[in-house]
């Protein structure tokens, strides 16, 4: 047995089943690979919620979801009904967006606002709650540094770097991101209190990215290359 076991690290894994196009289909399937597995979470979309519940009971596979996602957008209300709504069908994880035209604005109280009542409806259900920044929106450190002293205060149980579909338009017209940088990712851990949880999303596609986060406090990572990653892992530190 290497440095690390598989099961330690398929438990730092949400399996990510957010893409526009899966069918029910594709995310009862995906639900059977993350039960397999043994991930940590599925991060399903939301009118699937109950479906995952139904499918993963009896294994100890978390159902998680996203709420304002990807952009951010709903107003507060809409966000609390969501939260409300995806913990009633039987999320125990919800990974909410930011306004980030909020954060650009520094209109810290609004954003304060949001989190604090969104975080009131997920832990009054006994859910934990994952903040996501979309850092590929944001052009300075500084805006990252005050979400995770926001967060921090609020007690919030993660902050994440991105939703895996936050695309900047470039000059030639071609949308791209970045994801889950090592510079965020080491700037999050830095100025998150320690007992808010670093989750990485964007990018993570391999064993190699998915411990490379791990060195720099990384708990979670979003992942579709679920089976790869933990192939890999098998390979390498046994089963």
């Amino acid at each position: 047995m290497g440095k690390y076991n598989v099961h330690e690290l398929a438990k730092m894994i949400d399996h990510s089943l957010l893409h526009p196009t899966m069918t029910d289909a594709d995310l009862i399937r995906e639900c059977d690979v993350a039960r397999k597995y043994d991930v940590a979470s599925v991060c399903i979309k939301p009118y699937a919620v109950p479906l995952a519940k139904e499918r993963l009971t009896g294994s100890g596979v978390k159902v998680g979801t996203v709420i304002g996602f990807p952009h951010g957008n709903p107003a507060i209300g809409t966000k609390v009904f969501e939260a409300e709504q995806v913990c009633r069908d039987g999320a125990v994880e919800v990974d909410m967006v930011v306004n980030i035209g909020k954060v650009l604005g520094r209109d810290w109280d609004y954003v304060t606002r949001e989190i604090r009542e969104v975080l009131q409806v997920v832990h009054g259900n006994g859910a934990l709650l994952k903040v996501i920044f979309e850092n590929d929106f944001l052009p300075a450190d500084e805006y990252k540094i005050r979400l995770c002293e926001i967060c921090s205060e609020l007690k919030v149980d993660f902050v994440k770097t991105s939703t895996g579909y936050g695309f900047v338009k470039g000059p030639d017209g071609k949308y791209s991101y970045k994801g889950a940088t090592d510079h965020d990712l080491k700037l999050m851990r830095e100025h998150a209190a320690p007992e808010v949880q670093v989750k990485a999303a964007g990018g993570i596609r391999t064993l190699d990215d998915l411990l490379r986060v791990k060195e720099l406090g990384v708990t979670r990572v979003g992942a579709t290359a679920t089976v790869v990653i933990l192939e890999d892992a098998k390979k390498r530190y046994g089963s």
